[in-house]
Parts: structure tokens; sequence; C-alpha cells
């Protein structure tokens, strides 16, 4: 077994079990794994942490190579990006979040930071585009709006606002994204928006009719 799929493994156990509850023995008996498989990834339980949060960061900019995205508009460069972060991240909840933030402070404040680095620069390029295509406003401040988008992204996490009995991060996700969406676009880019996303929402709904 491959360090991506050892990784993803963890990661699944964590969200089904509770971050408290996984031990490097559990994860063993869960990945039906030696331990000294596990240790050369990581020899203890914050070098194990380090390394499944940054795989996670590199599942969220994998998107980015998927995709070619010089030929997109702005609108479909944003639908892209949230469904894909939909699908992959859809089981995720505030309380995953909020426990990462307790146990591992400081490990969770670097995530923290070095993702939102990135995803503030694919925003920031995002608004310039979409301005000189016509599909958002032209009188957007593109670093506020990039703040705020952050400052969002951030508050979906927050289990007081949003308890995760309540709201999973993928409603919460969509929510916040399409707001984003409608508070800058343009007639023309919203009406592209709602012609586009309702494409996606039919395309997905086959795709999990077929699964079921």
């Amino acid at each position: 077994m491959d360090k991506h799929h050892i990784l993803s493994g963890v990661r699944e156990l964590s969200l089904k079990q509770g971050i408290g509850n996984v031990t490097f023995e559990t994860i063993c008996n869960f990945l039906s794994i030696d331990l000294e498989d596990l240790m050369e990834i990581a020899p203890d339980e914050n070098a194990l942490v380090e390394k499944v949060l940054e795989h996670e960061r590199g599942s969220f900019m994998s998107i980015f190579e998927k995709y070619n995205f010089d030929d997109y508009n702005a609108i479909d460069i944003l639908l892209t990006v949230s469904n894909e972060i939909s699908h992959r991240f859809n089981e995720l909840s505030p309380s995953v979040t909020l426990e990462l933030q307790e146990r591992y402070p400081e490990i969770y404040q670097q995530h923290i930071e070095e993702r939102i680095d990135f995803i503030y620069e694919k925003i920031k390029i995002n608004i310039q585009k979409g301005i000189s295509q016509g599909m958002y406003r032209k009188d957007l401040s593109i670093e506020l709006l990039s703040r705020i988008y952050i400052s969002r992204l951030i508050d979906l996490h927050n289990p007081v606002f949003f308890p995760p009995e309540k709201f999973s991060f993928k409603l919460l996700f969509e929510v916040m994204f399409e707001n984003f969406i409608r508070g800058i676009a343009t007639e023309e880019g919203l009406s592209y928006y709602t012609i586009r996303s309702g494409e996606i929402q039919n395309q997905n709904g086959i795709s999990n009719h077929r699964k079921n």
C-alpha cells in the first residue's frame, strides 16, 4: 500500500471515528498494514497529522493540475473547482476541524495559513479574469473580495455559527459559494451562472442515480 492510500485511509478513519479515537494500532488494523510501514511515513502522532493535512492540501491543489483553466471563463472555473471540492471533501464537518484545532493548534495553524495563501492567490486571479470577461462587476475591489472569500471559508468551520449536527460542509460550502457569485456577477455573469449551475446539478443527479 503506497503513501497516498495510507494517508487517505488515515483521513477516512479519523472522519469515521473522531481524531481522539485514532491510534497507530487502530490505523494499522483498519488498513491491514504493519506498524513499520506506517512509521516510515510518520514516526509519531504529530508527524502523522502534518502528513495527513499536507495530503489534504495536495488534494485541493491537484484540482488545478487536473484541469487546464486557460480556456475557461471565470465562472466556469469557480463552478468546476466548487464541484470538485464538494465531491472530494463532502464528508468534512466543523467538528473535525475543531478537534484538530484543539489537539494540534500549531500544526493546524500552519495548515490553515498555507491553504489560505494558495486560495487567496487563486481567487484574486479569478476575480481579475471575471472582470476582464464581463462576468463580474467592474467596480469590485479585488483584494477586498479575495479577503472576504477567505473569511467566509474560515467561518464555515465555526461550530458555534454552524453546528456540525445540523449543517454539513457540503451544504455550507455550496450556499457560501452561490451567495458569493450572486454578489459579484454582472447580469450576463448571473445568467450564465444560473444556466451552468443547473447543468452541473443535473449531471450530478444523474451520476448519483447511477451509483445508487
